[in-house]
């Protein structure tokens, strides 16, 4: 099992016949995604090519849905329309819309977000780098990616992983798979300050997953999403934790990097974070070097084999 995507899970591709789509589409069909339509408006009919793959491209999300059983998109379309786009997987009822755009203005987003309520389209991102869902490389039980995560790095097991991070989540991926530990989901839930999906919705995803035998949750400063998680942990999760915030050394009221990373407030400091977390019981990763490593001491420390 795995959370959000599997290796059956149909993905259309929002902006496929741009660069930067159609790179990430010919990466994610080499990792054995099931890539079913494109969608570009006024290009409908045509087809995107790779190798041995031939996908047709389609005007808009209803008539790829609609034609292919796609339940997933990737958007990789350019800011100023990525909002719409999101909406348009929602009016077509997809049951995933993974937004990978960055730079998407916070007032599309605040529409966008009071549109989507109440509707069955859960959303990833904006800003994120995808949902990858690891295969086990020989074929048997092929993979899911979706967004711009390297595939390679991922191997087939048990530990979930969630970030506002990109390269923090590739760090701790990397860091599992060469100490032979796997991953059973692997999400980026992006850095923008208005997003679709929290560090909590994923984390009670991988709590009910019995695939999911352990959690790394990677946050930063701003915002206190990082706190309601760990509050939740420490009183529903009986699986191994550990965590990581970035941004310890930076000033307040300077935004960094990413555009929800500003404290505002007490609380949003990396150092009251990190003091929840140790409260929660929470394994805390002193350094991103330092986070499978966490991991490996809250496993050892409830007694469960990681692998």
């Amino acid at each position: 099992m795995a959370i959000l995507v599997n290796a059956e899970t149909k993905i259309l591709v929002q902006g496929i016949t741009g660069d930067f789509g159609a790179r990430h589409a010919r990466l994610s069909l080499d990792y054995g995604t099931k890539v079913v339509a494109g969608v570009t408006p006024g290009k409908g009919g045509q087809f995107f090519e790779h190798g041995a793959h031939r996908v047709p491209i389609f005007n808009s999300v209803a008539d790829a849905a609609r034609a292919t059983g796609a339940t997933v998109s990737a958007i990789f379309v350019p800011p100023p329309f990525a909002g719409d786009a999101i909406l348009e997987c929602v009016d077509a009822g997809l049951d995933l819309a993974i937004a990978i755009t960055e730079g998407i203005p916070v007032k599309d987003m605040v529409r966008v977000k009071r549109a989507m309520a109440g509707r069955a389209t859960r959303l990833i991102g904006p800003n994120c780098p995808g949902v990858v869902t690891p295969g086990t490389g020989d074929k048997s039980f092929g993979g899911c990616r979706i967004g711009i995560a390297p595939g390679y790095i991922h191997q087939r097991g048990h530990v979930g992983v969630v970030s506002r991070s990109g390269t923090l989540t590739y760090e701790a991926v990397y860091q599992l798979t060469v100490k032979h530990i796997g991953q059973s989901t692997c999400v980026g839930i992006g850095g923008d300050p208005v997003n679709g999906t929290s560090h909590l919705d994923v984390i009670k995803m991988f709590n009910d997953d019995p695939d999911t035998h352990a959690m790394i949750l990677i946050g930063e400063i701003g915002g206190n999403a990082e706190v309601e998680a760990a509050r939740w942990i420490k009183a529903n999760v009986r699986k191994p934790v550990a965590g990581f915030i970035a941004g310890a050394t930076a000033p307040a009221g300077r935004r960094m990097g990413h555009a929800g990373a500003i404290v505002g407030g007490a609380e949003d400091t990396a150092a009251a974070k990190i003091a929840v977390f140790q409260e929660c019981g929470i394994e805390v990763a002193v350094t991103p070097s330092d986070m499978a490593d966490a991991l490996i001491r809250a496993a050892k420390a409830k007694g469960v084999t990681l692998s």
